[in-house]
């Protein structure tokens, strides 16, 4: 469970239990912030919180304010001017300036909405704290958004990316709850080892895929779910949020996982392999009805060209890759 999702599960709980609760949301930030934009607190009635908005230097007058948005109700913005001097106490990097939404919450069916696999944005009206749910189905709340405005939601939604709208009503934020990027990585071998923690470690919730049941054990992977099915039997519901990438070398596992991701939104697919083994694995593609357009996808030999050789090394070169992907920076 990612850290908001924690934040929003105990507000929630406080709620069902009866206290009093008020979430803090980064809405603005300075130039290098250590809280993004999106970030939560909640505050209970006795002044207990969870989550951050600032890694400790705004959190004590942000509850304090907190307290009385329980009592009183509504909304409240709170700008920060952070001096570089307070900013480096706090063990921040430098100063500036940040805005923070507090907000009476009083839904504890809508937090746990929040707390969701499907991706759905809050949009939430600055002035008066109505708010609206939206997903790529529809959107429900007292906040009545245009067609342009639901449009612009959802752009945020697919961009990952909580931002402040400027609407016919007024200034509206859209804050972010999308589950978690997903990395198929097919084949249980040396690179995965490394692979796999360290993709969960950048967020990425991580299946090792492999037919093979003497490579894809508990004492190779603790921790890492696994799945011994074929890959066209695992990869049945990709989606825009989802990466693949094929370790195998064996054109029987390979080459079915890279038909089931070209045939999907995925954003990222990359295979293993040399540059002749690359050609030759094309041509097999291409042989099958792949167009050129759906072959120019698979990222082969797989990774950015980080110069290493070792396991270790491939598998940062290629979570570097899959970053890089998703955000739209990969090199050329």
């Amino acid at each position: 469970m990612s850290e908001r999702d924690q934040v929003l599960e105990q507000a929630a709980e406080w709620l069902a239990a009866g206290r009093g609760v008020a979430l803090a949301t980064v809405v603005g930030t300075w130039g290098s912030s250590p809280r993004p934009p999106g970030s939560l607190l909640a505050a209970a009635d006795d002044g207990a919180f969870v989550g951050s908005v600032s890694g400790g230097c705004i959190e004590g007058a942000v509850v304090r304010e907190a307290l009385d948005v329980i009592a009183e109700g509504g909304v409240k913005l709170m700008d920060f001017g952070v001096t570089d001097e307070s900013a480096w106490q706090a063990g921040l990097a430098c100063g500036g300036e940040m805005r923070v939404l507090l907000e009476k919450a009083d839904k504890p069916d809508l937090l746990r909405t929040l707390v969701t696999d499907r991706p759905v944005a809050l949009a939430t009206h600055l002035d008066s704290g109505h708010s609206a749910l939206v997903s790529e189905a529809g959107a429900s709340g007292d906040l009545a958004l245009d067609d342009d405005a639901l449009a612009q939601v959802r752009r945020a939604l697919h961009e990952d990316r909580g931002t402040t709208l400027e609407t016919e009503a007024g200034a509206v934020w859209v804050n972010v709850f999308n589950p978690p990027l997903r990395l198929f990585v097919i084949g249980a071998v040396h690179v995965a080892q490394t692979l796999a923690p360290m993709a969960t470690l950048a967020g990425f919730r991580v299946t090792v895929v492999d037919p093979r049941r003497a490579f894809a054990t508990e004492q190779r992977f603790p921790g890492v779910t696994l799945a011994t099915a074929w890959p066209d039997e695992v990869l049945t519901d990709l989606d825009s949020r989802s990466a693949v990438v094929t370790l195998v070398h064996d054109p029987k596992v390979d080459d079915v996982a890279l038909e089931a991701a070209m045939r999907s939104p995925a954003f990222y697919i990359g295979a293993l392999g040399s540059r002749r083994t690359h050609a030759r694995r094309l041509d097999r593609l291409r042989a099958r009805g792949f167009a050129d357009a759906d072959l120019a996808r698979i990222r082969g030999p797989v990774g950015l060209d980080l110069g290493g050789r070792k396991a270790p090394e491939i598998a940062v070169a290629i979570l570097a890759q899959a970053v890089a992907a998703r955000y739209g920076r990969e090199p050329g």
